[in-house]
This record gives C-alpha cells, sequence and structure tokens, in this order.
C-alpha cells in the first residue's frame, strides 16, 4: 500500500476486523485494505468528541507530522479519510501492542538487559531520525512505543510532537512520569527532553517502574527537579552509567543519541541480542489483539 497524498481512501477499500483498543475519542481495528491485502490498523475517531475537547487541531498537526516520517522504527501512518461523523486514520499493525503491556505481562514488570538495550538502540535511532526533521516527540512511554511480530519497537502517537524552529518550546506536554526538569519547570526545551524520557524508559525497563513513580503531584516535580535517583544493585554497571549519563538536570550535559546508541553497554548487549530476542518471543503469548496503533487517542 503506497503512501501518497493524492490517494483518496474510503471505508469501502477495507475489510475491518476486530477492535484492537479502545481510547479516548474513538477506538482501533485491526482492518485489511482489499486491494493490497495488507493488514493494517484502522484508528476511528468520532469528530464529535475530537470538537468538544478541542483537540481537533492536535490531530491534524499529529497526522501531518507521522505521515511524512519514514523510518523502521516509526509506526507508519499511510493516510486518513473522513466521513460526516468520523475521522479515519491508517496505521501500520504491529501484532505485539504496546511496550506497556508487554512489561506489565513479564515477572517484576521488567525486561533483560539484552532486550531493554535494544529498545533503547531502535529508540534512540528512531529518534536522530525524527529530530533531523525537526520533530520532538515530547511524550516517549511505554503506551507510545509499539512492538512488531520480530520484537522491533516502532514509535508511536505523536499527538504532542512539534515541529521545532530555532527557538525553545514552552508547552508542558507529555505524561508526568517522564517529564524532564526544565518541562516541569515551565522552562523552554528543546530536542533533550526526548533523550531525558530515554533514560526514564530504560530505568523503568530494567527496574520495574519508573524513578519518579512513587511520588505524585507536588512532592513528584520536586523529586524531578532534584534529579536524584536511585539505581538498585541489580542492574548491572554498564546499564547504570548509560541511565547516570542520560538522566541530567542540565539538558546540554545529556548523552546525545549517536553516543546512546554507541554506548559500550548498548554495544555489548548486542553481541546476544538474537538469539535473546527469539527466546522472549517464545514467552510472549501470541501477538496482542489490544492496545495497537497509539489507541490511547
Amino acid at each position: 500500500m503506497q503512501a501518497k497524498e493524492e490517494t483518496c481512501w474510503s471505508l469501502d477499500d477495507f475489510d475491518v476486523g476486530r477492535p484492537l483498543g479502545k481510547g479516548k475519542f474513538g477506538n482501533v481495528f485491526i482492518s485489511r485494505e482489499k486491494k493490497t491485502k495488507r493488514i493494517i490498523a484502522l484508528k476511528v475517531l468520532f469528530k464529535s468528541q475530537l470538537l468538544q475537547l478541542g483537540v481537533s487541531h492536535q490531530l491534524k498537526r499529529e497526522i501531518e507530522i507521522q505521515y511524512h516520517l519514514r523510518h523502521p522504527n516509526i509506526l507508519t501512518l499511510y493516510g486518513y479519510f473522513h466521513d460526516d461523523k468520523r475521522v479515519f486514520v491508517i496505521l501500520d499493525y504491529a501484532s505485539r501492542g504496546e511496550l506497556f503491556n508487554v512489561l506489565q505481562a513479564q515477572q517484576g514488570h521488567k525486561v533483560s538487559e539484552v532486550i531493554a538495550a535494544r529498545f533503547v538502540r531502535q529508540l534512540a535511532n528512531a529518534l536522530k531520525y525524527c529530530h533531523s526533521k525537526g520533530v520532538i516527540h515530547r511524550d516517549i512511554k511505554p503506551e507510545n512505543l509499539l512492538l512488531d511480530s520480530k520484537l522491533n519497537l516502532k514509535l508511536a502517537d505523536f499527538g504532542w510532537s512539534v515541529v521545532a524552529d530555532h527557538s525553545k518550546r514552552h508547552t508542558l506536554c507529555g505524561t508526568m512520569d517522564y517529564l524532564a526538569p526544565e518541562m516541569v519547570s515551565n522552562q523552554p526545551h528543546d530536542f533533550n527532553v526526548d533523550i531525558w524520557a530515554i533514560g526514564i524508559l530504560l530505568f523503568e525497563m530494567l527496574v520495574g517502574f519508573a524513578p519518579f513513580a512513587n511520588q505524585t503531584g507536588d512532592k513528584l516535580i520536586a523529586r524531578i527537579k532534584e534529579c536524584k535517583i536511585y539505581i538498585p544493585s541489580t542492574v548491572s554497571d554498564g546499564a547504570a552509567s548509560l541511565i547516570n549519563a542520560i538522566i541530567k538536570k542540565e539538558p546540554s550535559e545529556r548523552l546525545p543519541l549517536n553516543d546512546i546508541m554507541a554506548h559500550p553497554w548498548i554495544k555489548e548487549m548486542q553481541e546476544n541480542e538474537e538469539v535473546e530476542v527469539q527466546k522472549f518471543l517464545v514467552t510472549l503469548t501470541k501477538p496482542s489483539s489490544r492496545n495497537n496503533s497509539s489507541s490511547n487517542q
């Protein structure tokens, strides 16, 4: 299925199957494009709810940004169409669903260092591409990271994304556990907020919860501003060194994406990756039928 702007889609072009997930404004269904037989995820959003909550502009921006991104670790958005009541967004199908659900199914809600390193490397690669296009994601979290049948990570849900100019952004957005100090301090922010989120994600994948997850409200904000984390001894020295190199209060001191991908721990874990991925896939149930393709919208 080609992602062409001039393509005029309609619901008649698809065989719509079972629901994959339910979000605030609609549902996501596994579907098949009749002409090519390609399996896709069809997000169905209700215009009335979008208008009522004043998020139509956010959806438009999300579609415009994600449509033009083409990368192996970014969920492909092929196009969209609409009728009187609904907006339909055509997305790639990531059969393993959200990383969040995969983590929840694991003992201790965590994965091995080899698997965590794989996801960090793939996410850093996706963000390097986004940043080269001027796109800041601003909402990195397990719910917005999908997995395909081969355990490849797909960055999804660009609802809070923005195309940056030369000035820094000021909007407070995203999920509290993953917000960088400059965001909770209402300071200008840039691409470095995405790098911060990689460190939080790595911590969560190895420990089972985010470093500031046991706090709420003002206490959570204070902890993030302090930028003090405790890394359990169960985390290897190599992984801990990477976490500490990313979770820095000063944005300019955070490890750049290229250096994250080239980190010695990432390289070491990659040596055993193929075998570990196959073992991990065996532990998973059949491909997830829930919460695929950023259904949280």
